[in-house]
């Protein structure tokens, strides 16, 4: 098989990161201002309900498969009989789910109603397999399918979503589009996989593998999922529900162009180098990525501390001011988890390290969890922001502290250090800005400008080695077109 292109791939997955940017951005006003705060807080309480049991359902698959396919993407018969048998497994593993999904909706008279329209999302882990398409590199595929069916989602909703008593109707369309783009990549499969003799295909050793895969996963949940459930079941106020999904909203946005883009492609990439002992290539690529998260994840948390005042109440309305504190909580979090996750993408995962990886994720849950017990009595929803921070930190030490120089502290010192300088140096402006009175797209849009020239120039001034390179790059494609 052809060797994919990774610039090509980065370029895909990026563009899908940028329209998960984007879509937010138009959806959320909306959104906000017509379900409010405890419509919104329903949706995310019953949706991290429902996260629990589509881990369930996908059993570790997501990250196993991709690699499984990526290590045998030359081989047509392997990887299609690898298909099969990971694919088979997953069917099995989501009708356990849904199994388990019919007594919660029989016992849960509060909230039944939205478990049945959600039932749909679970059902439709039965059809993903983007896990093959990005194990064999394939990304323009999954990124043109996905996003068209995004785009048809947020056509659909802004003709039927027009008051709070359309919050079931917001949930079905989300479920159900992501049920038809999960089918539309099935038509594709006839051109990467044989025909195969389904006697001969074994089961068990990847139900032992994808277990490897899934318990990390489970850890990693509670502290992506468990702080909103328990948000939900310790206060009993949706709210607290609705301001955590929006400041955890923007934060998600913010980590997508970080960090998701480039580890999705470079972490598929190294798998196969790994496999191929080409390890001074893999140093290279991870060194590249923590520069470019560096650059980004300083610029992204600082960035959003700074506006935090002015965005809020002009892109989710009246209403949400809480959100305003959760963002300066949250948003070291963007550069925190941008360590731990290019590690584990690139690093942890693609060599075969995931019992490594599953005890410093376990580590990072039971100080969250903990946290999470102590301080939402308390705190609410800041108290939930505060246990994720810290959980998040002690994963990250963890992945480098033994990540074999993979991520040698020193190093990430030095990559980093003028970075977080230029920020809150850039943070120190912006914020001042606030005092400005004129109209608040106007001050958003003069902050944003500001905030990324100081950025930059800071940078450049400073003389950060990756950002002169990134700039005089720039500079010869637009000098030379």
């Amino acid at each position: 098989m052809k060797e994919p292109s990774i610039k090509k791939n980065f370029v895909y997955s990026t563009a899908y990161q940028i329209l998960n940017v984007i879509t937010p951005f138009i959806t959320a006003p909306y959104v906000s201002r017509v379900l409010g705060a405890e419509g919104i807080g329903i949706q995310s309480y019953t949706a991290s309900v429902q996260y629990i049991f589509l881990l369930i359902a996908s059993l570790g698959t997501l990250s196993y498969g991709s690699r499984e396919i990526s290590m045998h993407r030359d081989d047509v018969n392997e990887r299609s009989k690898l298909f099969w048998e990971i694919e088979l497994m997953v069917i099995c593993t989501t009708g356990i789910a849904l199994f388990g999904w019919v007594f919660l909706c029989l016992f849960s008279p509060r909230y039944k109603i939205f478990y049945c329209v959600l039932s749909i999302g679970i059902f439709a882990n039965m059809f993903d397999i983007t896990w093959f398409f990005n194990g064999i590199e394939q990304f323009k595929l999954t990124v043109i399918r996905n996003s068209a069916f995004k785009i048809i989602g947020i056509v659909l909703l802004f003709i039927f979503i027009k008051s709070k008593d359309d919050l079931l109707l917001y949930i079905f369309i989300t479920a159900f589009t992501s049920l038809l783009s999960n089918v539309s990549l099935w038509p594709y499969m006839k051109r990467y996989v044989v025909k195969v003799d389904f006697r001969k295909l074994s089961f068990k050793r990847h139900f032992k593998e994808t277990l490897v895969y899934f318990i990390p996963t489970i850890a990693t949940s509670v502290y992506t999922v468990l702080d909103k459930t328990l948000l939900g079941l310790i206060t009993s106020d949706v709210a607290q529900n609705g301001y955590y999904q929006q400041a955890e909203k923007i934060i998600n946005l913010a980590k997508s162009v970080v960090f998701t883009a480039i580890n999705s492609v470079v972490g598929v990439r190294n798998a196969y180098l790994f496999a191929e002992k080409r390890f001074d290539e893999i140093h290279k690529k991870i060194a590249i990525s923590f520069n470019y998260i560096f650059f980004m994840g300083f610029g992204c948390c600082f960035g959003i501390m700074g506006v935090a005042k002015t965005f809020v109440p002009f892109f989710f309305g009246p209403g949400y001011d809480q959100v305003v504190g959760l963002l300066y909580l949250f948003s070291p979090i963007i550069v925190i988890i941008g360590i731990s996750n290019c590690l584990g993408s690139q690093y942890y995962t693609p060599c075969g390290k995931r019992k490594e990886s599953t005890n410093y994720l376990i580590a990072g849950s039971v100080v969250n969890l903990i946290l999470n017990l102590l301080m939402i009595p308390r705190f609410g929803a800041e108290g939930a922001a505060i246990a994720s921070v810290i959980a998040e930190t002690v994963v990250s030490v963890l992945y480098v502290k033994f990540s074999c120089g993979y991520g040698n502290i020193s190093v990430l010192l030095k990559t980093g250090g003028k970075k977080m300088l230029a920020g809150i140096f850039m943070f120190c402006i912006v914020f001042y800005l606030n005092r400005l009175q004129m109209n608040s797209l106007l001050l958003l849009a003069i902050q944003v400008a500001v905030g990324c020239s100081v950025y930059v120039a800071f940078l450049l001034v400073t003389r950060d080695v990756w950002t002169q390179s990134m700039f005089e790059k720039v500079w010869r494609k637009v000098k030379h077109g």
